[in-house]
């Protein structure tokens, strides 16, 4: 039994604490033309981040692949598909995109916009049509711009590093 007492000591020392963030208090970031983002987790040392994905009717994410890790996304409310596949995601649809993927997210202009939640690991690179690299984000590439955007309106960030 004095291991048990012991890993639970070591677990209650070393563990993060519990936190409960209110996405009302954080706003949209632009992200691109007819999109925004709103982080609610930066995991600096894991590479991992979460944001809550607003693209309006008519607006896109530019084709894109995604790298050192796994995605997963849980549409909250709206549609919007992938160019390169068959389906479309509407609220209650978990879309998992494996490491290496590339895909062109759109949302049809009829669909009047989505909200998506998403959890990325790794870097998401954007990519012209013959995949040469335009740019790419991660975690840190998305932390600035959440820090920026709020210096620039006078807005008091959140701290969403955990």
């Amino acid at each position: 039994m004095a291991i048990d007492r012991g890993l639970r000591t070591f677990v209650e020392e070393m563990q993060l604490p519990d936190r409960a963030i209110d996405g009302e208090k954080i706003p949209w970031v632009p992200q691109g033309e007819r999109v925004w983002f709103k982080p609610l987790r930066f995991d600096l040392a894991g590479g991992r981040w979460i944001n809550l994905l607003k693209v309006e009717g008519g607006g896109k994410v530019n084709r894109h692949r995604h790298t050192g890790g796994q995605v997963l996304g849980y549409c909250v409310e709206g549609s919007w598909r992938y160019l390169e596949r068959d389906w479309v995601a509407r609220p209650g649809t978990l879309v998992y995109e494996p490491p290496g993927d590339i895909h062109t997210l759109v949302v049809d202009e009829e669909s009047g916009g989505m909200v998506t939640l998403f959890i990325l690991e790794g870097s998401v690179q954007y990519l012209d049509d013959e995949d040469n690299l335009i740019y790419q984000d991660d975690v840190f590439s998305k932390l600035r711009r959440y820090l920026d955007y709020c210096e620039q309106r006078g807005i008091e960030p959140e701290d969403l590093c955990y």
